[in-house]
């Protein structure tokens, strides 16, 4: 996501640059972290001609490739492994859709709004800022649903077959989809500000903060990021006071004790599971919404340029973890991973084989 040209910021030694720049025939090239500070939410001149970050653009190419690759991979394993299609995890392969969507293309839309393009199309524009929006508000949405299905698989487990269908999840999914794209629509639907004259695109010359904080934080990612919380908190209270009252008296009853407390301990190690996925997100994302809410609280306030560009590569990062926690915390898809790796393997060196046995054959004397 692309947060340049800090409204109100302090003057910066780029401005005298810029203004050289802007008075001068020729076509100055300018790397984009000049727009980062800047003394207003003046657009930088129409002549000035922006290069990227290289360093910046490269982290975000690899956070993509990541990302798409590593997510594939868990739609593969879900699909391939029946153990696997459960409805936790069909809202996992939602989040890891809208993960594969900001690598192929969430990202590369960052990457060229970096460089203010497009320039003089503002609907295009606000298009493109806007998809990181949809798509991170569709991994929140995920993430509420499967936090909400383990409190009722806890909590209401005579129901939970009755509520908890693959029919109602994937209803589930696509209204949750539906209403991230809404969310993240708001801003081509008017809640944008004026386009700059010069008709570059940059985030905070076109996207109205008081949208990102008030509408998209507050509303949009706390509320469900502290209901979440709340849910996970009852989850592990309640399984360790079950865990407690099992104890004592497992010693004195036999075989239907075990199993209860084995389901207890399944229930427990797949709620901490899903808790971590939680917390990464929140980790990862925070940041940039304090940045943000310093930007429209404090636009005075000095944001320096690594803090927020290390805030923006952990964001869309957040995409690329989520594979790599699911095959070190559960059992069945670090299995179903290995498998995949082992088939693709075993594959590829039986096609290896065949090429080299027809090769002898052709060149062997009749």
């Amino acid at each position: 996501m692309n947060w340049r040209t800090m409204e109100n910021r302090p003057a910066s030694l780029y401005l005298q640059d810029l203004k050289q720049s802007s008075n001068s025939s020729r076509r100055d090239l300018l790397p984009f972290t000049s727009f980062f500070i800047s003394p207003s939410p003046s657009p930088p001149p129409a002549d000035v001609v922006i290069s990227p970050n290289v360093p910046y653009m490269t982290a975000e190419l690899i956070i993509a490739l990541l990302s798409t690759l590593g997510n594939l991979l868990v739609c593969t394993a879900v699909g391939l492994n029946r153990k696997l299609r459960t409805v936790t995890n069909y809202f996992l392969v939602s989040l890891a859709v809208a993960d594969i969507c900001v690598g192929m293309i969430a990202i590369p839309c960052a990457i060229l709004t970096d460089a203010g393009l497009p320039r003089y199309n503002l609907y295009l524009c606000l298009l493109m800022l806007s998809v990181l929006i949809m798509f991170t508000q569709s991994s929140i949405f995920s993430l509420l649903a499967v936090a909400v299905e383990r409190y009722v698989a806890i909590f209401m487990p005579f129901r939970y077959r009755i509520l908890m269908t693959p029919r109602n999840a994937v209803l589930v999914i696509l209204a949750t989809w539906l209403l991230a794209f809404l969310i993240g629509l708001v801003p081509l639907m008017g809640w944008h500000k004026t386009p700059p004259d010069s008709g570059y695109c940059f985030f905070v010359l076109v996207v109205d903060m008081t949208y990102m904080v008030y509408f998209n934080f507050f509303a949009c990612v706390l509320a469900p990021l502290i209901i979440m919380f709340v849910i996970y908190a009852q989850i592990f209270v309640t399984v360790k006071q079950q865990m407690r009252r099992i104890g004592p008296e497992q010693r004195s009853r036999a075989e239907g004790q075990s199993r209860a407390a084995a389901s207890i301990r399944r229930e427990m190690k797949m709620a901490t599971s899903l808790f971590l996925v939680l917390f990464l997100f929140t980790v990862c994302w925070i940041p940039l919404h304090i940045i943000n809410c310093f930007l429209l609280l404090c636009p005075r306030c000095p944001v320096p340029l690594e803090l927020l560009l290390t805030a923006i590569i952990l964001s869309h990062a957040n995409s690329a973890v989520n594979p790599f926690l699911y095959a070190y915390t559960m059992t069945t898809f670090r299995d179903t991973f290995k498998a995949i790796f082992l088939c693709s393997r075993t594959l590829g060196d039986r096609e290896v084989s065949n090429l080299t046995n027809r090769e002898e054959t052709n060149t062997r004397p009749n």
